[in-house]
């Protein structure tokens, strides 16, 4: 570091300052919250457009739902070039948990948005909080099952952009309006594989069967409806189902770390784990990035945000940035989505939530998750 601004308190329990760093190829700026989840009135939680196949600016997020603070989450489908006439879902990577409710789950490994996973790594990796009000890294794994009279399917997916080849996957009103059609297109290696050709839908509505269908479909979906998707052996499985027919779907994000849920999940990479970077970071490829970490035992997050402006934009490398969360004291972190995406916001004095850091495309880009920082009862 070559130099530190002064500590702005934005609340009780959360703090300010920027950073100016030098990296290898050029300085970078860093806009730092630090969280103390000691103090009572300070919460995080996921922010979210009210659909996991949408996005809207961090600004918009954060003051739509009442954060003083905030910085953007998971990296997200964000264009299918790849695939004339599939529509990008907007939807995010890894899992993710609001208010302790399991929004998705996470897609293969091969149909991740964003630079290479570290090695040992999964898209199931996140960084959460626990209802016991402890950050920590974790991995959320779907355990689910589809249940008829003629037997028992597992569950591949939910909620997300893209499916396991030969998989089933469930659809809820979480998702949104956007079609379901890309859960069906590339591989569990490739993203930019052709989509499948042998597709299937099922519509459930309080455990009946009600409607059918070739190719999936797109529109809002119905409190107590779900969606199922197959492809390949997924798509077979689900012709023999018969309308009228009871189906019971059930479907949990399980944790591995902690028996504690989680309140609070969202994807990314973990960059570094009890005080030491993970082997194998890019120590090459230099960008605007994101980081949240963890401190004190998960008692304190620090929230980092680099900033996009002209002479900052060289920004760090994946292995700096983990170099330099270690040094504000964390002793795990993850890598969030960067680049255009990178932003992070509060509230000023009038009110209004803006960004303090520059993003690098001049104005916000819309994203489908983020961190938010709140504080009250």
């Amino acid at each position: 570091m070559t130099g530190a601004g002064p500590v702005t308190a934005l609340a009780p329990g959360v703090d300010y300052r920027q950073l100016d760093l030098q990296g290898a190829n050029g300085p970078a700026r860093a806009h730092v919250l630090d969280i103390d989840l000691a103090d009572p009135r300070v919460r995080l939680g996921l922010l979210y457009p009210g659909a996991v196949a949408a996005r809207a600016t961090v600004s918009a997020l954060a003051t739509a739902q009442g954060a003083i603070a905030g910085v953007n989450g998971d990296f997200f489908n964000i264009t299918e070039a790849q695939h004339p006439g599939v529509q990008a879902t907007g939807a995010s990577v890894g899992p993710a948990v609001a208010s302790g409710r399991a929004l998705k789950a996470a897609v293969p490994n091969g149909q991740r948005f964003g630079p290479a996973l570290p090695p040992g790594t999964t898209t199931e990796d996140v960084i959460g909080v626990g209802r016991d009000r402890r950050a920590r890294p974790d991995r959320l794994t779907l355990d689910g099952s589809v249940t008829t009279p003629e037997g028992r399917l597992p569950l591949g997916g939910l909620n997300q952009y893209a499916l396991p080849v030969g998989s089933v996957g469930a659809f809820t009103e979480e998702w949104g309006s956007v079609s379901r059609l890309r859960a069906t297109c590339g591989t569990d290696t490739e993203r930019a594989a052709p989509c499948s050709t042998d597709t299937y839908e099922v519509t459930v509505d309080h455990g009946r069967v009600v409607a059918m269908a070739d190719v999936p479909g797109s529109g809002p979906i119905s409190p107590g409806t779900t969606v199922l998707v197959g492809r390949e052996a997924g798509a077979q499985q689900l012709r023999k189902f018969h309308i009228g027919e009871p189906v019971r779907i059930s479907h949990r994000l399980r944790t591995t770390a902690s028996p504690v849920p989680l309140a609070l999940a969202v994807g990314g990479y973990p960059v570094l784990h009890d005080g030491q970077p993970l082997p194998g970071l890019d120590d090459r490829t230099a960008a605007v990035r994101t980081a949240a970490g963890i401190a004190d035992g998960g008692r304190r997050v620090l929230l980092l945000a680099l900033d996009g402006s002209p002479e900052y934009r060289t920004g760090l490398t994946v292995a700096e940035l983990a170099r330099i969360v270690r040094d504000l004291g964390a002793e795990d972190a993850f890598n969030l989505d960067g680049g255009g995406s990178t932003t992070l916001v509060a509230r000023t004095a009038d009110g209004v939530v803006a960004p303090l850091n520059h993003p690098s495309a001049g104005a916000e880009r819309p994203v489908p998750n983020g961190i938010g920082v709140f504080t009250g009862p």
